[in-house]
């Protein structure tokens, strides 16, 4: 049976865990935002299109046979696009955001955006031939949850969780659950951690998020 992922500040990926590795960077690859739209009622439907739209484009950037260079940026594009980055940036800040400004907290976004595109599209080239499919959606109080399925060659199939809403003004997703696993607690303790080393500079860390990954 294989090993559970470590999330620690200092935990080391094995092969194993590659499973998180592929979602972090499927959750988190960022781009520019699209034009603001009227917001419409969320539903089953439009989440499960959202999440269908944003595993395709993903299953076409893995398999592309671009430089991970290349890759960086598309999945960034693609993370911008279906992500509602500001909150997933301000979750794994934690309490710290509380007392940011706003000019911090936009110089940390950008940061955190391009932390997470390095962290996990470094390792996308193991996954090429991978395949990801949307199973079904749910609501769940005040969002929705899109149930998918991911196909690793040479891996068993994994469920992944992703949770919709559109409290900002558009349908986006904000978090993401892989085998019981919550992408926002694990990125809050590792964004949590790297702030303490820095004696809880958030301009210090916005700094080394830029070369962090």
């Amino acid at each position: 049976m294989r090993a559970r992922f470590g999330f620690g500040r200092r935990a080391v990926i094995q092969p194993v865990e590659r499973r998180w590795v592929l979602m972090g960077g499927a959750a988190l690859g960022f781009g520019a935002l699209l034009p603001a739209r009227a917001v419409q009622a969320l539903d089953v439907k439009s989440a499960k299109v959202l999440i269908g739209n944003l595993v395709s484009e993903i299953n076409t950037i893995i398999n592309s046979g671009t430089s991970e260079t290349a890759m960086y940026r598309e999945f960034e594009r693609v993370f911008i696009r279906y992500a509602d980055v500001p909150i997933i940036a301000r979750s794994a800040l934690g309490i710290a955001a509380r007392g940011a400004s706003d000019a911090q907290m936009n110089a940390f976004t950008l940061a955190f955006q391009g932390y997470i595109s390095r962290k996990y599209g470094s390792r996308f080239r193991e996954f090429i031939g991978g395949n990801i499919e949307v199973e079904d959606a749910r609501q769940i109080k005040s969002f929705y949850e899109v149930i998918s399925t991911a196909y690793l060659r040479g891996e068993a199939p994994f469920e992944v969780r992703w949770h919709v809403s559109n409290k900002s003004g558009r349908d986006l997703f904000f978090n993401l659950i892989i085998e019981g696993i919550n992408m926002v607690a694990a990125e809050r303790t590792e964004i949590g951690a790297l702030l303490d080393e820095r004696g809880g500079n958030i301009e210090q860390l916005t700094k080394d998020l830029r070369s962090l990954g």
